[in-house]
């Protein structure tokens, strides 16, 4: 297995197409195609399905490309820097469901360190792809929850990714909804109080499981609820629907602006905020100074 083969492969995987990939490559397509049967030969693996509409990528293709592009990646770095002698940014990335103080503590993290030296990565995303985020080495740290119910499973993934996961801090159960609702100027709400408003909550694509869910209560038979992906959506929901979802009870206001309030909800339910990072990474400067402002949000659970 070469550098040139491992180029090859993410090339077809980024065109779709062995003819563009070659095209591309400057290279004819018989070459190209034999230097991939080769390396699949090689590796015991099929990388691609091959079809008259075009060629795919496997399950296991998927996750190969990951690990190649790392390669390039780091190959590119080091002959940038040895070679070329060129002077190169430093990157850090944070994968993250949707919480505000965790993308208010990414931007400490950008204030403090400058941008001039520093290239920065900041993706609120779905479970599962933060999970494979730190795992394919995209992000250094993934922010995320884990409670009763969903701690079993996830912890699996983590082990299998060969991740660590980090408790951060424990949090009752809040509804996060806009001032304009009716149930705004209460202290607590009950599941039955809110039961005539829709709950929102974030849709995680192909692994919409219960356990993959950004929300507490994920299995409650819920008699209004809207999926959305974007989070300037929901907050739209709210106030225009009378919408809620559920969150830990940290607001930010300078982000989000003043319009919207927690309510403590009447359950005994928890959740545990904490982050996964690589087994085997010790975490960067800017990594140790992320985690520093995101505890500093402790005392506003």
């Amino acid at each position: 297995m070469t550098l040139i083969q491992l180029k090859y492969a993410v090339t077809v995987a980024n065109c779709a197409s062995v003819n563009e990939a070659s095209k591309k490559l400057f290279i004819s397509q018989p070459s190209l195609t034999a230097s991939i049967h080769s390396l699949e030969d090689e590796i015991g693996t099929q990388l691609f399905v091959r079809s008259k509409s075009g060629i795919k990528l496997t399950p296991e293709g998927i996750e190969f490309i990951g690990y190649a592009n790392q390669v390039l990646d780091q190959y590119d770095l080091l002959n940038s820097k040895y070679i070329l002698k060129k002077q190169t940014k430093k990157k850090f990335s944070v994968s993250m469901q949707h919480y505000t103080f965790a993308v208010n503590a990414f931007m400490e993290v950008v204030k403090n360190f400058g941008m001039e030296n520093y290239e920065f990565e900041v993706l609120e995303t779905k479970t599962n792809d933060i999970i494979e985020n730190v795992k394919n080495r995209r992000s250094e740290i993934g922010v995320l929850y884990v409670n009763d119910f969903n701690k079993k499973v996830l912890e699996k993934l983590f082990v299998e990714a060969d991740l660590i996961f980090t408790p951060l801090m424990d949090c009752k159960i809040y509804a996060y909804m806009a001032k304009s609702n009716p149930l705004s100027g209460k202290k607590k709400v009950t599941m039955k109080d809110l039961e005539n408003y829709p709950c929102l909550a974030f849709d995680q694509g192909m692994n919409n499981s219960f356990y993959f869910a950004e929300e507490v209560l994920s299995t409650y038979e819920y008699k209004k609820i809207i999926h959305g992906n974007d989070r300037a959506t929901l907050l739209n929901l709210m106030k225009g629907l009378n919408g809620y979802t559920f969150c830990s009870g940290i607001i930010c206001e300078e982000l989000n602006g003043n319009d919207y309030c927690a309510i403590k909800l009447d359950s005994d339910e928890k959740m545990q905020i904490g982050y996964i990072s690589r087994r085997d990474s010790p975490l960067s400067d800017m990594g140790e100074e992320y985690l520093k402002k995101l505890s500093e949000y402790k005392a506003m659970r």
